[in-house]
C-alpha cells in the first residue's frame, strides 16, 4: 500500500494537519492511521479549553507570553512561545469555520475561562467537553474531504527508514482485526499519536496512550528531549484500583473551587500566595506534601460553596460521571489525586514540526518544540498543536512535489516472521511492575540513587522482552508494552541527567 502523505493519529494535531494539505491540494492522497476508533485520542479527553488573547483591552500577547514561561520555569524557547501566542486568534478562527462551537454569552461574544497561571481571562472552551467538541467537528470536516482515507484499528509497529537511515519512507503496521501485518510507504510521515501517560500508575490519559510514536521515532534515530517533563494533573478523580483516573478540569478550580484536606481545610496557600490559581506542578507539589504528612491517600476538590445549578450548566460531565459513582457535588467533597497528565517534552522538532529525520514530521503531545518548558501553562497544549500542523502543512506543501515513491522491497517477509502467540497474563504483569514504577516521586523526590535503581530495573525489564522469545511474541499487546518501557528509559535517564538535589519546589527541574 502507497499514499502521499500518511498521518498516524486522529487527535487535533492530525486532523489540522490532515485538513490542511487535503484542503490545499486535492490530487494528494491522505491517510490517516488510527489504532482504535478514530473519535479516540488524547484531545478528545481535553476538558479545558484553548488559550487566545481575544480582549485586547484586559489582555496582550505579551502578557500570554509572560504566564506562559512564568508557568515553564524559564526554561522555555521565547521565540517559539511568541509564534504560538500570536497566531492563537487566527487558529481560533479556522477552528469556528471547520464548525467547531465556543461558549458565548447572549451577546455572541465568546466567553473567556480562567485557569491556573493565567493571569487574564483567555480560555475558549465548550462547557467541560472542548477536546472532544473539536474532534467531532474534525471528524466530520476531513470525512467530507474525499482524499482524506481513514484506517481505524492498525497499529503502528515502526518506521520505516531508507537504506540511508536518514529518511522516512513509511510504516510497518498490524490490521489488528485480523491479524495481518503490512507495509504502507509515503512520501511524508507525520506522526501525531499523543503521549505516553499509561506508563504511570496514577494517570488521566487515554489507554492508547502508551507513547507509541515517541518510542518509534527514537527507535529511527530522531532526537528526543526533555522526556521527564511529565505535568501531573492536581485533580484526578481518586478511584482505587481505577487506571486510568476521570480527570477534574482545571476550569473547575478557575470556576472558584478549593481544594481541602482530611480537616476540610485548605491548604494551598501554604506553597504559593495564588492558591489554587497556582500552576499544576506547585498544586500537584503541594498536595502530594499535605498527602505525605497526613498519610491519606487523596485530598478533596470542595465545590459545595458555589452555585449548583450554573456549575452544572458549565461542568455538565464532570457533575454526571461524579454522580454516576455516588457522588453529589453540591453536598459532598470530591476525593483528588494528582495524575500523569501531559508530556511537555518529545520529538524534537524545529518551528515547522520537522524532526531530524527526513520527511518525518510530528505534531501535539509527542514533540517537544520548547513552548512549555519544564511545565505547560492551563489550555496552551490544543493550541500549539493546531499552530505547529498549521507550520508543518506550509513545509510539506512546498516539499511534496520534489520526493518520489520510496520502495519497500522485501519489507513484507520481515514482517512475517513474528509469532502470534502471547501470554496476555504475563505481559499485564509487566505492565503493572512497570505502573509500580514510574510514580510522582520517583521523577520528583526520589533522590538520585533510588532513580538510578530503577532505571536499572527498566533495563532489566528490557532486555526480559528483547531476548526472551514467549515474550517478543508480535502482539499489539507487547508492542505497547516494549513501548512504555523503552519512553521510561528515556524519561528516567533524562530525570537523572536534570537531577538536582538542593533545589526546592520552586526551583525544581523534573
Amino acid at each position: 500500500m502507497k499514499t502521499d502523505v500518511l498521518v498516524i493519529g486522529s487527535g487535533v494535531a492530525g486532523l489540522t494537519f490532515a485538513i490542511k494539505i487535503a484542503e490545499a491540494r486535492p490530487d494528494v492522497n491522505v491517510t490517516v492511521i488510527t489504532k482504535e476508533k478514530m473519535e479516540i485520542s488524547n484531545t478528545a479527553q481535553a476538558q479545558g479549553g484553548i488559550a487566545v488573547v481575544l480582549d485586547k483591552v484586559q489582555d496582550s500577547f505579551e502578557l500570554h507570553v509572560k504566564d506562559t514561561i512564568e508557568a515553564g520555569r524559564g526554561i522555555n524557547d521565547a521565540e517559539v512561545v511568541k509564534m504560538v501566542v500570536s497566531q492563537a486568534p487566527e487558529r481560533l478562527l479556522e477552528l469556528v469555520a471547520w464548525g467547531t462551537s465556543f461558549d458565548s454569552g447572549k451577546n455572541g461574544i465568546l466567553e473567556l475561562g480562567l485557569e491556573g497561571g493565567h493571569s487574564r481571562r483567555r480560555i475558549v472552551h465548550h462547557r467541560d467537553l472542548t477536546g472532544f467538541e473539536i474532534q467531532q467537528k474534525l471528524i466530520l470536516h476531513a470525512k467530507s474531504l474525499p482524499n482524506i482515507h481513514f484506517y481505524d484499528h492498525y497499529f503502528v509497529i515502526d518506521l520505516i527508514l531508507n537504506a540511508k537511515k536518514d529518511r522516512c519512507i513509511g510504516i510497518h503496521v498490524l490490521n489488528k482485526t485480523n491479524s495481518q501485518r503490512t507495509s504502507i510507504t509515503s512520501k511524508i510521515t507525520f506522526l501525531a499519536s499523543g503521549g505516553c501517560g499509561m506508563v504511570f500508575g496514577n494517570t488521566t490519559n487515554p489507554t492508547v496512550a502508551t507513547g507509541d510514536g515517541v518510542a518509534m521515532a527514537w527507535r529511527a534515530g530522531a532526537a528526543v528531549k526533555n522526556m521527564n517533563y511529565i505535568q501531573f494533573h492536581p485533580t484526578a478523580l481518586y478511584e482505587a484500583g481505577k487506571h486510568p483516573l476521570f480527570l477534574i478540569s482545571e476550569a473547575v478550580r478557575g470556576y472558584g473551587a478549593y481544594v481541602v484536606n482530611h480537616q476540610g481545610k485548605r491548604f494551598l496557600y501554604k506553597s504559593d500566595p495564588r492558591g489554587e490559581l497556582a500552576t499544576r506542578d506547585i498544586v500537584s507539589e503541594a498536595i502530594v506534601k499535605e498527602l505525605k504528612s497526613s498519610g491519606e491517600k487523596h485530598a478533596f476538590l470542595d465545590c459545595r460553596h458555589l452555585d449548583i445549578e450554573q456549575f452544572t450548566a458549565k461542568f455538565p460531565t464532570i457533575v454526571a460521571y461524579c454522580s454516576a459513582i455516588g457522588i453529589n457535588v453540591a453536598t459532598d467533597l470530591i476525593p483528588v489525586v494528582p495524575a500523569a497528565h501531559y508530556q511537555c517534552g518529545g520529538i524534537d522538532v524545529d518551528r515547522h514540526a520537522r524532526t531530524s529525520v527526513k520527511q518525518l514530521y510530528a505534531s501535539g503531545e509527542c514533540v517537544h518544540t520548547g513552548l512549555h518548558g519544564a511545565n505547560r501553562l492551563a489550555s496552551n497544549s490544543l493550541l500549539e498543536a493546531i499552530v505547529y500542523s498549521h507550520e508543518a502543512s506550509k513545509a510539506v506543501l512546498q516539499e511534496l512535489d520534489h520526493l518520489p515513491y520510496p520502495s519497500t522491497r522485501n519489507q513484507q517477509e520481515v514482517l512475517n516472521n513474528f509469532n502470534t502467540d502471547v501470554d496476555e497474563k504475563i505481559i499485564a504483569s509487566l505492565r503493572q511492575r512497570l505502573n509500580e514504577i514510574m510514580d510522582y516521586d520517583l521523577l520528583h523526590s526520589a533522590p538520585k540513587m533510588a532513580k538510578t535503581e530503577a532505571l536499572v530495573k527498566l533495563w532489566n525489564m528490557h532486555d526480559l522482552m528483547e531476548s526472551y522469545p514467549p515474550f517478543n511474541s508480535g502482539s499489539v499487546a507487547f508492542y505497547e508494552l516494549k513501548n512504555m518501557v523503552e519512553i521510561a528509559l528515556l524519561i528516567l535517564k533524562d530525570a537523572i541527567d536534570h537531577y538536582h538535589p538542593k533545589m526546592g519546589i520552586n526551583e525544581v527541574v523534573f
